[in-house]
């Protein structure tokens, strides 16, 4: 059984001496609990898409192109994969994989070759160097809501120069995709991503909420309020259905903008079944 997540304090962020982080846990120990570690191949596709896609940017003018994989589960194939697809964008990234649970990291040592590595940790990431892109996927989603922000600050603080903190959510196998995106300065956007044909409404990928949001979805929240606007733009744009998915997933796209919804991303992306809008359209109150 998953233990209940040892609450991170706001205290113990904080960058050490060298590039190390001060964010280290009671008697030096990682910060957070083991998890389920449960994952799939090809799991994070969808993620991993829009940050060869728009987020490349990112890698490529990077000093030091470190990437951290945070929890990346009882299989290391995600953080393989990860890497393989970030050498794409740039041939020297270094991908560092971290889990909290040291068998876990042995087994993915195997694994290891130039540029890829795994390490024991937690949320302090104990690797040398600050990262640019740093992923927590189906990690934050076992722990307690207001755990969140706490985490959140902690990872933030150990970022380098436009650095990116990835904390999403996803089904077993990909299908259904959330993810924050969150820089030094705290949450940019929610993005969300459906395999077309794989829903009957947009809003059933409240299930994949990310923990921050995941019980705000009621009503007077705001997040309910753009999951109910997003049914209402694709049920509006039935009649799109009869050219095929893609089509109509645009159209809702589209309205959704048009409608006043500061969706940040166009055409390319919606295509593929994503959206991403601005942080403050679905924040939590209060």
């Amino acid at each position: 059984m998953v233990q209940k997540a040892e609450r991170v304090a706001p205290a113990r962020t904080g960058k050490g001496a060298g590039g190390g982080t001060g964010g280290a846990g009671r008697g030096g120990k990682p910060v957070g609990n083991v998890t389920r570690g449960t994952t799939n191949p090809n799991r994070m596709r969808r993620l991993d898409r829009w940050l060869t896609g728009t987020q490349a940017w990112r890698l490529r003018r990077a000093s030091d192109p470190l990437v951290v994989d945070l929890g990346y589960g009882a299989s290391p194939a995600t953080a393989v994969e990860l890497f393989e697809r970030l050498s794409a964008v740039r041939a020297d990234v270094r991908v560092a994989g971290i889990e909290i649970e040291p068998e876990r990291v042995r087994a993915a040592q195997e694994l290891e070759r130039a540029g890829l590595s795994f390490h024991v940790g937690g949320f302090e990431i104990p690797v040398p160097g600050q990262p640019v892109i740093v992923r927590a996927f189906n990690v934050l989603r076992q722990y307690e809501e207001a755990d969140v922000e706490a985490i959140w600050a902690l990872v933030r603080s150990r970022l380098g120069p436009d650095g990116l903190f990835i904390d999403g959510t996803c089904d077993e196998i990909g299908r259904r995709v959330t993810w924050v995106a969150l820089d030094a300065s705290g949450p940019l956007s929610l993005s969300i991503s459906m395999r077309f044909g794989g829903f009957v409404l947009p809003s059933e990928i409240a299930e994949r909420l990310p923990k921050a949001l995941i019980h705000r979805n009621v009503p007077g929240e705001r997040i309910h309020g753009f999951l109910q606007a997003l049914d209402k733009a694709w049920l509006d744009a039935a009649p799109l259905a009869a050219f095929g998915n893609r089509q109509r997933w645009t159209a809702m796209c589209r309205s959704m903008l048009d409608g006043g919804w500061p969706v940040q991303d166009g055409p390319s992306r919606w295509r593929l079944g994503e959206m991403t809008v601005g942080w403050d359209a679905v924040a939590p109150l209060g």
